[in-house]
């Protein structure tokens, strides 16, 4: 089976995020960049499927933040191909305009499976996979569990969750493109030497695609930190004057009698 897998960066919301002296955009010269959680689930469910049932795995990523970093790791963990895709923006293009420049550089592939995270928390303007989807003239199945090769050949079968907590298995015929929400197991952990390691041997594939630009479905007017809230009453005393507080703290908000 050939599989693609998109892998995306985001800043990391562990970092604290500025906004850029526009008042519209975040700063992303002072955020650090991260692989996108769904998107490294959907890398450890390609690998799941290529070693249950062989083929390969190739990685197509935007080249921006700190994308090397991503890709070397998804070359340590076992993918075959790397392809990145020349982009000197500033910014990572909305997700229409994203999906047209992956598209570009998936065609030439002739996958028989793209897998994408089925969200990103910088997306505004709509989820990647299923403009993917489109632009590639692909069936698509979002919010994935779990995908598991199918009895009849040309086929996986897919796990997918609707709300409540309910999962439908449903047989998917290849070519088809899914949104993986998670793996059927957390994303491995590669050790830095073997990272390293694949510094010094990974070869990435440079594609120079062109896409129109897409208007974005939305525009954001202005940016601003969370207003603070109230601060927290810290209780002191003794062990009965604090609990007394703590009921008068309840009884005000009409949680006891």
């Amino acid at each position: 089976m050939n599989i693609v897998v998109v892998v995306r960066q985001v800043p990391d919301l562990i970092e604290p995020l500025e906004i850029a002296s526009s008042g519209d955009a975040l700063d992303l010269d002072a955020a650090s960049f991260i692989i996108n959680e769904s998107d490294d689930h959907a890398l450890e469910q390609a690998l799941l499927l290529k070693e249950a049932g062989g083929g390969g795995v190739t990685v197509v990523a935007l080249d921006f933040g700190d994308v090397d970093n991503s890709l070397y790791a998804a070359a340590a963990k076992g993918a075959d191909r790397i392809v990145k895709i020349a982009f000197d923006g500033d910014v990572p293009p909305p997700a229409r305009e994203s999906a047209a420049l992956y598209a570009e550089a998936i065609k030439p592939l002739g996958a028989d499976l793209v897998l994408v995270g089925v969200q990103a928390h910088d997306e505004l303007d709509g989820g990647l996979s299923p403009f993917l989807a489109a632009a590639l003239g692909m069936p698509y199945v979002g919010v994935i569990r779990g995908v598991k090769a199918g009895d009849a050949p040309g086929s996986v079968v897919a796990c997918k969750e609707f709300p409540g907590a309910v999962m439908a298995r449903m047989n998917v015929k290849l070519p088809a493109l899914l949104g993986i929400l998670g793996a059927d197991q957390p994303p491995r952990y590669v050790p830095v030497s073997r990272i390293r390691g694949a510094m010094k041997t990974a070869q990435f594939e440079e594609s120079a695609v062109a896409a129109a630009v897409a208007e974005p479905l939305l525009k954001v007017g202005g940016l601003s930190p969370p207003a603070p809230a109230a601060r927290a009453e810290m209780l002191a005393g003794s062990e009965e004057e604090i609990a007394g507080r703590i009921v008068e703290i309840l009884a005000e908000k009409g949680l006891v009698k």
